[in-house]
C-alpha cells in the first residue's frame, strides 16, 4: 500500500546533472589555472594537505582535453586522458580522476567511471577539493550501480575525509540502508537528514521513517511521523490520504474519520477509492447520512462509477439514515441493473414501509416472477399492501398463496380472518 503511493518519488534521479557540476569543477581547477591562489586556499582550509601539480608534459595533454571538453567533444577529450602515459603517482591520479569524470558524463559505462574513480582516490593524493568531490561522486555510482554496501562505505569515507555532513548524503545513506533491506538502520540516517535541512524542509528522509517502520510493521511509530509530515507539508495531498489510512491500521477511527473529513474539505480527495473510503468511514462512525449524501454527489458527478456495487451501497446508506423512500428509489435502480430478484423485494418492501402500496405491489410480484426466495413472507406483503389499497378481493388472493408456505402459514390465516372480516363490514364480495 505504502510503498507503491509514496516510496517511489524517493527513487535516485540519473546523475547527470550532478555530474556536470563534477565536470566543472575540474574545469575550474585545471593544472594551469592560478596555482598559487589554489595552494594559499588549500593550505588555509587543510594546513596538513600537501598541494600538488601535474607535471608539465601531462599538463600540456590535460590542457588539450579540457579544449575538446569545452567545444562538447567529450570522446575526443576521453581519447586523449586515455592516451596519457603519466609516471608519477599524482599525475596518474588526476588523470584518472578527469577520466571518471568524463565516463560520468557520456553515461554508457557504470563500472568504468568507478574503476578510474578508485584509481584516482585510493593513493589518497589528490588535492582537497578534488578528493572529496571524487569520493562523493564514487558513492553516487555506486547507488547507481545497485553497490549498496560500496556506497555506505564511500558516503562515511566522505565525510571522514572532508569534515562536512549533508541532508542528501544522509538520505543517500538511508536509502542505501533500506535497498539492503536493514530497515532498522534507515532511521538514524533519516534523523540526521532531517536536522541537517533544518528549516528547509525535505520530504525524502520522512518517507524513509514511515517506510522503514511500516515495513516492519510499527504502525504507531509510523503515525507519529505523518503526524509531523502533515504538519510541516500540509499542502501535499497524498499525506492527507495516508494519514487515515495508517489510523486505521492502529484501529484508531475517529482520527481516521475526522482527517479524511478535513482531507475532503480542502478538496485533496480526487479518486473513487478515496470518496468511497470516506463513505465507508461515515457509515462505521454512525453517519448514513454523510455518507448517502457523499456517495449520490459523486455518483452524479461520474467520479465514482455508477455500477450495481456503488448504487447497493448507496441505497444501503440511505437505508440507515432512515430515508426510506430514497433507499427504494435506489434499490429499483439496482433491480433495473442486475434483474436480481432480491433486489425488486428490498424495492418492493421498503415501498411497502414508504406507504407507497401500488409501487410495492409491482415490485414484489417482478421478485416473484423471478423466483424471490422466502416467496409466502412476499405473498403476506403483497395481501397486506391490497388491504390498505382496500382491493379486498386481491388482498385475500395472494393471502391464500401466503397460507401454503409453511412458513407464513400461521400468520397468514390470521390476516386472512381480518380481510374477511373487514370486506363484510364494508360490504365488498371478496
Amino acid at each position: 500500500m505504502f510503498n507503491k503511493f509514496v516510496f517511489k518519488n524517493l527513487k535516485l534521479k540519473k546523475l547527470s546533472t550532478s555530474l556536470v557540476v563534477v565536470a566543472s569543477l575540474l574545469v575550474a581547477q585545471a593544472p594551469f589555472a592560478n596555482y598559487a591562489e589554489a595552494a594559499g586556499a588549500e593550505k588555509t582550509e587543510k594546513k596538513k594537505r600537501k598541494t600538488q601539480l601535474v607535471g608539465p608534459r601531462v599538463g600540456k595533454k590535460v590542457q588539450k582535453a579540457f579544449e575538446a571538453y569545452s567545444a562538447d567533444d567529450i570522446k575526443g577529450a576521453l581519447v586523449i586522458l586515455l592516451d596519457i602515459e603519466a609516471s608519477k603517482a599524482y599525475d596518474k591520479a588526476y588523470v584518472a580522476r578527469m577520466v571518471a569524470v568524463m565516463y560520468a558524463t557520456l553515461g554508457d559505462n557504470e563500472q568504468k567511471t568507478i574503476d578510474y574513480l578508485k584509481k584516482a582516490i585510493e593513493p589518497d593524493l589528490l588535492n582537497e577539493v578534488d578528493q572529496s568531490e571524487s569520493l562523493k561522486l564514487l558513492g553516487d555510482m555506486q547507488m547507481q550501480t545497485k553497490d549498496y554496501k560500496g556506497a555506505l562505505k564511500t558516503y562515511y569515507a566522505w565525510m571522514d575525509f572532508s569534515g562536512k555532513e549533508d541532508g542528501q548524503t544522509y538520505i543517500k545513506i538511508a536509502n542505501a540502508y533500506y535497498s539492503l533491506k536493514q530497515l532498522d538502520k534507515v532511521i538514524e540516517p533519516a534523523d540526521k537528514a532531517i536536522a541537517a535541512f533544518g528549516d528547509k524542509h525535505n520530504q525524502n528522509p520522512y518517507i524513509l521513517k514511515i517506510t522503514s517502520y511500516y515495513e516492519r510493521k510499527m504502525y504507531k511509530d509510523a503515525v507519529k511521523v505523518l503526524e509531523t509530515v502533515i504538519q510541516i507539508f500540509p499542502e501535499n495531498k497524498q499525506w492527507w490520504t495516508q494519514l487515515p489510512m495508517f489510523y486505521l491500521l492502529v484501529e484508531d477511527y475517529d482520527k481516521a474519520v475526522q482527517t479524511l473529513d478535513l482531507a475532503y474539505k480542502l478538496g485533496h480527495l480526487e479518486k473513487e477509492s478515496q470518496i468511497k473510503t470516506l463513505a465507508s468511514l461515515y457509515s462505521q462512525s454512525e453517519a448514513p447520512f454523510k455518507a448517502a449524501k457523499l456517495l449520490e454527489k459523486h455518483i452524479a458527478s461520474g467520479l465514482v462509477k455508477r455500477d450495481d456495487k456503488n448504487i447497493a451501497t448507496l441505497a444501503n446508506a440511505w437505508h440507515s439514515a432512515q430515508h426510506i423512500d430514497k433507499a427504494a428509489s435506489y434499490y429499483g435502480e439496482l433491480a433495473k441493473m442486475t434483474n436480481n430478484a432480491k433486489h425488486y423485494r428490498k424495492q418492493g418492501m421498503l415501498l411497502k414501509q414508504d406507504e407507497q402500496f401500488a409501487k410495492a405491489i409491482v415490485a414484489l410480484n417482478k421478485s416473484l416472477e423471478l423466483g424471490v426466495s422466502n416467496q409466502g413472507r412476499i405473498h403476506m406483503s403483497i395481501a397486506e399492501s391490497y388491504f390498505y389499497l382496500e382491493k379486498y378481493k386481491k388482498a385475500y388472493s395472494a393471502i391464500q398463496k401466503a397460507m401454503k408456505d409453511p412458513g407464513t402459514r400461521r400468520s397468514a390465516k390470521g390476516w386472512k380472518s381480518f380481510i374477511v372480516d373487514t370486506a363484510k363490514r364494508k360490504n365488498v364480495t371478496i
